[in-house]
């Protein structure tokens, strides 16, 4: 049974009602007060530029107990980048990824993904979610953003990869009246189009009768329309290599639901050397292996993105600050994606291949004739609101201690419906090259002008679902501490937070083979059809136009469309909820602070211990089967230990040690055991499908680090850190084959599904080195004084077993890969400069190739897709035209790279044979005006 919200309402009531001499506000959040707030020395920087904004990120490390990476902004509302994500690519150890859209859209910290997101410190979720999208949170509002790479007893115990926690501005922060806009235009040179970004915060405050009241107010608005442009080549299947033993010279092989033939989904794929072959019913067949299909996607995409907070400060007197602030993020967002699919797998007339020296491997394949292809329409379009509302109260106990209450309630809904038509033809002939150089592949067929008319297009298969994620929450805490300045034992705190968390999700599906009456794309009307023009911007030799269903059309008449496939029509349609989740927990810690000396030199401890108990009610909803009821509770409890040393080497030589616990827990989508299936859309004999499984435990962490800091010059540091991470309870996907009937999938119609889960089955070992060095010399001359360098390299070490399993989904053995979206290596480097009005930065950023996601095993290639190195090179640039006004220039991707896919798994695969995907990424340049009065 989940604990009432009366538990928690009790203990944050008790905490805002307690009286005492108070302390002024801090930018400490409300579960790491005083132990990490900034110290006196670095009081004097006024972060006002590009070097102040550096060396504010430096001191915040430098006066931390933890291990703490920032970005600071540099003025009111100027975080140095287009959103949170983007700002934090520079930082030591943080790793950025998912580049489409125009934008950085995903981090890892250390190699790991999971990061603890915190707003205030208070734990901030999207929907159904545990974790809430960086990107959402307009750079605009943001006054900073720490990086916590390890975490002591008083921090929220979820997060294997740290705490990336956000700080908003608050009324308080300035002496009087504040007022700051800003107004910028971003040209996204792939999607040519112009793009608004604006803000403007408005703040004051005043002495009353009953005390200081501050209030502030800030909003952002950033509108983003974009294109990606990919082009991929298919999944390798085997295909007959000469004629006989029942096969046609280059038929395709099945395994048919039984794997009678090929066992699909090895993690090795199957064997590549040349006369390879397969045993089929006894005789021995050598095959070829070839890719399935070449595919391009022009997928045009448009993102809005709303936000404000409000924030209200009364001191009512000299010892006490009371804080409510309303926080709102939302996100619309719509893609277009215009897809163009060929078939390059037909045996009838199969002409020629070309194979990669000494494999079986199909480089190029000349003349396949009567190709099957389609293209697909497919429009998307989400919503997303999410509110945070907060009650803050800060008490001074004397000069010794202090008490901090919080109250929090956050809501977050996602609404998102997706409508897609296939229409398709047989073409003459292809002539494919599936790798023509730096892994993109050329294409082009017979007559490439029929891509464009709409008359040859039958209009087939259609698609039509939508989604509904729902999940609020409400959070009281409770902290304090008492602190001596004599004595070993120099602080003891303690603190509770009890939060009571809702999730639910709710679907609906539906799929039409095809209309019910017999058309082209031609037929269906004005507005129905859509060409593209100028794919790929003659970067790859493939067709650079297409026509198909327009999905702007098909979004706006999309009940007209499902009558044409006599499908239900809005007032007809619902969705059915699949889960629905209430999850209590309460945690409870306890730590000390001590000094002791040694050497005459000060050594610092922290240790303490977190105590965490879980109580989850599960309730399941069975949409293949009538909405059928499974209700399911469990409960888990854990105690996490932490210690953290610091010892002063020297004034400016600090040598840190840290050990700490950490949890990351199940998303609640990966707990739903509701089918998610896919028919058989690539003629491999089943479907493919995923499902969750609800007895996912928690994956625990041990985490160890030890660093070297050596502050050199006051705006100057190295600093090296050592980092271990033991990890037990790894979640891994396992594939079984299922029979599910009654299924109601016509596109691909079938009743076998390759079904994927994820299980607690591996444990692994991540480690590594970080060295930072940031430097801003004080010696140099004139125009070149204010000149410094930012950089860091990050060397990482991962494996984890991963089950081997047969078709069955039985365990046969054990494997060992390295951890998802791991790079071994990546570094960024930075040249900043500040000298009177101009402040600029050239930022490059690199990270080696790493092991992205593991395909559906449904083919014959290795079953790893890892991405190729990545990079970015950005350019800053600020010119204050006086103390007030400002003008900016941002360039995003100088070097217009690609993000690249290929297939690998140990010792099988590369970018070169295997080679699968490649999208251009957007490069976006920016002009704007800023006015800043305070």
């Amino acid at each position: 049974m989940a604990i009432r919200p009366i538990a928690l309402c009790s203990a944050s009531l008790v905490a805002l009602t307690l009286s005492g001499a108070a302390f002024a506000q801090t930018d400490a959040a409300p579960q790491t007060i005083a132990q990490d707030a900034p110290a006196d020395e670095s009081a004097d920087i006024v972060v006002t530029g590009v070097r102040a904004s550096i060396v504010g990120a430096l001191n915040v490390r430098k006066n931390s107990t933890q291990i703490v990476d920032s970005i600071v902004s540099e003025d009111v509302g100027k975080l140095p980048d287009n959103n949170v994500i983007e700002a934090l690519q520079r930082v030591t150890g943080i790793q950025v990824t998912n580049r489409a859209g125009g934008e950085a859209a995903g981090i890892s910290i250390r190699g790991l993904p999971d990061a603890l997101t915190t707003l205030n410190g208070r734990n901030i979720f999207t929907a159904a979610g545990q974790s809430f999208s960086l990107q959402d949170i307009s750079a605009n509002l943001v006054n900073r953003v720490d990086v916590y790479k390890t975490r002591s007893a008083d921090q929220i115990e979820t997060g294997l990869a740290g705490q990336v926690d956000v700080q908003t501005r608050r009324p308080f922060d300035f002496d009087g009246f504040a007022i700051s806009g800003l107004a910028r235009g971003i040209y996204n040179e792939q999607a040519d189009t112009y793009n608004p970004n604006v803000a403007l915060l408005v703040s004051d405050r005043w002495e009353t009768g009953i005390g200081d009241i501050g209030i502030l107010v800030n909003g952002s608005y950033t509108r983003t329309k974009y294109r990606d442009q990919t082009v991929t080549a298919g999944a390798l299947v085997p295909f007959a290599a000469e004629a006989g033993n029942g096969f046609s010279r280059l038929e395709r092989i099945f395994p048919g639901p039984d794997n009678v033939n090929w066992q699909p989904g090895l993690d090795r794929g199957l064997p590549t050397a040349a006369g390879s072959t397969l045993d089929i019913n006894g005789a021995q067949v050598p095959y070829l292996l070839s890719r399935d299909a070449v595919f391009s996607s022009d997928l045009y995409g448009k993102r809005e993105r709303p936000s404000f907070n409000v924030a209200l400060q009364w001191a009512p007197n000299s010892s006490s600050v009371y804080t409510a602030e309303i926080f709102y993020a939302g996100y619309r967002g719509e893609t277009f994606n215009s897809l163009q699919f060929s078939f390059v797998d037909w045996w009838g007339n199969p002409g020629t291949v070309e194979t990669y020296e000494g494999t079986n491997i199909v480089k190029s394949r000349t003349g396949v004739a009567d190709v099957y292809g389609f293209n697909s329409g497919d429009f998307n379009k989400s919503k997303t609101d999410s509110f945070v509302y907060a009650l803050n109260g800060k008490w001074d106990l004397g000069d010794r201690g202090k008490i901090v209450g919080d109250l929090a309630y956050q809501t977050s809904k996602v609404k998102s419906s997706f409508i897609a038509m296939r229409t398709d033809r047989v073409a003459s002939s292809i002539d494919v090259d599936f790798n023509a150089g730096g892994g993109i592949p050329s294409y082009h067929f017979s007559d490439d002008s029929l891509l464009n008319d709409p008359s040859i297009w039958n209009v087939v298969q259609m698609y039509d679902n939508a989604n509904r994620d729902k999940g609020s929450a409400i959070t009281g805490t409770l902290d304090g501490y008492y602190t001596w300045d004599e004595g070993f034992i120099r602080q003891l705190k303690a603190g509770i937070r009890i939060d009571q968390r809702k999730a639910s999700n709710a679907v609906r599906t539906q799929d039409r083979g095809a209309p019910l009456v017999a058309t082209t794309l031609a037929g269906l009307g004005e507005g129905a059809a859509f060409t593209n023009k100028d794919f790929y911007q003659g970067r790859a030799d493939v067709p650079s136009s297409w026509t198909l269903a327009n999905g702007y059309w098909l979004h706006d008449n999309a009940d007209l469309v499902r009558g044409l496939y006599g499908l239900p029509t809005s007032d007809q349609l619902s969705l059915q909820k699949t889960f629905d989740i209430d999850e209590s927990t309460i945690a409870m810690y306890v730590q000390a602070d001590g000094e002791v000396s040694i050497f005459g030199r000060p050594l610092k401890l922290q240790a303490g211990v977190r105590y965490v108990t879980v109580d989850t009610d599960y309730n399941f909803f069975d949409r293949y089967n009538g909405g059928a009821h499974t209700g399911v509770s469990q409960g888990s409890d854990k105690w996490l230990p932490s210690f953290t040393a610091r010892y002063e080497i020297f004034d400016n030589l600090r040598l840190r040690f840290n050990y700490g616990e950490t949890l990351r827990r199940p998303n609640f989508g990966d707990i739903n055991p509701n089918y998610n299936l896919t028919g058989d859309l690539t003629n491999v004999g089943y479907g493919s499908g995923s499902a969750g499984t609800a007895s996912l435990a928690p994956t625990h962490s041990k985490n160890f680090d030890l660093a070297l800091e050596w502050y050199f010059e006051r705006n100057s540091a190295i600093t090296l850190t050592g980092f271990r991470r033991e990890i037990s309870g790894l979640v891994v996907p396992l594939t079984v084959m299922e029979y599910i009937p009654n299924n109601g999938i016509e596109a691909g119609a079938t009743d076998y599904f390759a079904i994927t889960r994820p299980v607690n089955a591996s444990d692994g070992v991540l480690k590594g080195l970080e060295l930072g060095l940031t430097y801003f010399p004080n010696y140099l001359p004139g125009p070149l004084n204010g000149l410094g360098f930012v950089g860091s390299v990050t060397v990482l070490d991962s494996k984890q077993n991963i089950p081997l399993t047969n078709s069955a989904g039985e365990v046969t053995g054990q494997a060992s890969s390295s951890f998802f979206g791991v790079s071994d290596l990546s570094y960024n480097a930075t040249l900043a400069y500040d000298n009177g009005p101009i402040g600029a930065r050239l930022s490059y950023i690199w990270r080696k190739e790493f092991l992205a996601n593991n395909e559906a095993r449904l083919f014959a290639n290795p079953i790893g897709v890892w991405r190729n190195p990545e990079e970015s090179l950005d350019f800053q640039l600020t010119w204050n035209v006086n103390d007030r006004l400002g003008v900016t220039f941002d360039a995003v991707n100088l070097t217009k790279s690609k993000q690249q896919t290929y297939y690998k798994f140990e010792d099988v695969g590369g970018p070169d044979q295997f080679n699968l995907g490649t999208t251009l990424l957007s490069r976006t340049f920016a002009l704007g005006v800023r006015y800043t009065f305070k």
